[in-house]
């Protein structure tokens, strides 16, 4: 589907029918022993602008038996995609876009189904989408702050400082955390652009998606920093059972540079413009 073709139809939802305010895509690769049903159930009644919609990655567990069943228990807020077969989590959230940008909502976003990030950071980030209307994208970012609960395993902290400052120097911005996986968007035809075509990588996909959004920006004379906001998490745990192993981690540093060349132009000319020299 081409990106003009994605950006009518959600000009056409957006200006129908309106469903609820936000809807947060919640990708799940089998989850069912580690999801918590009640506690998203529990994020749904302390914000009545949320809307869930789970995707089910092509799980070789009872994931989808499970997301059933948690729809029926709120029919009206939760939704479930079924993929036919496992794609990776780009994949995953990406299918779960492009469903839910079909019901024209104002806000759209990503969320991990293990909840590292508890669902009650979404009011947060709604809340600072309010205040400023010239955001697009509200990022979690996992930073240790006194006052803060962002409890996170000493090797993943440093190899993410290391990660960030290669993605740093890629995208010519000044990011913490690309890879929180809790981030928010206005909805716009910019946004429905970027998810009508898979990504490269099915982990680091959150930098190639700050790159396509860039690349649209830049031909509108926008500036990302204007526009992306890092919102730090007041809470983080670093559940276990993730399915980012070491070798994953080694291998985003290799995706990140196959982004970098697949998208040289682009970068080639953010860095020209704003004369990036500090990484």
């Amino acid at each position: 589907m081409g990106a003009d073709v994605v950006a009518r139809a959600w000009s056409r939802a957006h200006a129908g029918r309106r469903v609820r305010d936000t809807v947060l895509i919640v990708p799940c690769y089998d989850e069912a022993d580690r999801l918590d049903p009640d506690a998203f159930l529990r994020g749904l009644d302390a914000e009545p602008r949320l809307a869930l919609r789970f995707v089910d990655d092509g799980s070789g567990d009872a994931t989808l038996d499970v997301l059933h069943a948690l729809r029926e228990r709120a029919p009206e807020r939760i939704a479930v995609t079924a993929c036919a077969r496992n794609g990776g989590k780009a994949e995953a959230v990406r299918l779960g876009v492009l469903d839910a940008l079909r019901l024209g909502p104002s806000h759209l976003g990503y969320w991990d189904a293990d909840l590292a990030t508890p669902l009650d950071e979404a009011s947060r980030f709604l809340t600072l989408l309010d205040m400023r209307p010239e955001v697009r994208v509200i990022l979690g970012s996992r930073v240790r702050l006194l006052g803060r609960r962002i409890h996170r395993k000493l090797a993943r902290h440093l190899f993410g400082r290391g990660f960030a400052t290669v993605v740093s120097t890629l995208l010519s911005l000044h990011v913490y955390d690309t890879q929180c996986g809790a981030k928010l968007f206005r909805v716009d035809p910019d946004l429905a652009a970027v998810f009508s075509e898979p990504f490269m990588s099915p982990w680091v996909f959150d930098v190639e998606l700050i790159v396509r959004l860039m690349g649209r920006w830049e031909a509108q004379g926008i500036e990302a920093a204007d526009v992306i906001v890092e919102q730090p998490l007041l809470r983080w745990e670093d559940v276990a059972g993730s399915k980012v192993t070491t070798a994953d981690a080694v291998k985003a540093i290799g995706e990140v540079a196959a982004i970098a060349r697949r998208y040289r132009g682009t970068l080639a000319a953010r860095r020209r413009r704003i004369g990036w020299s500090d990484p």
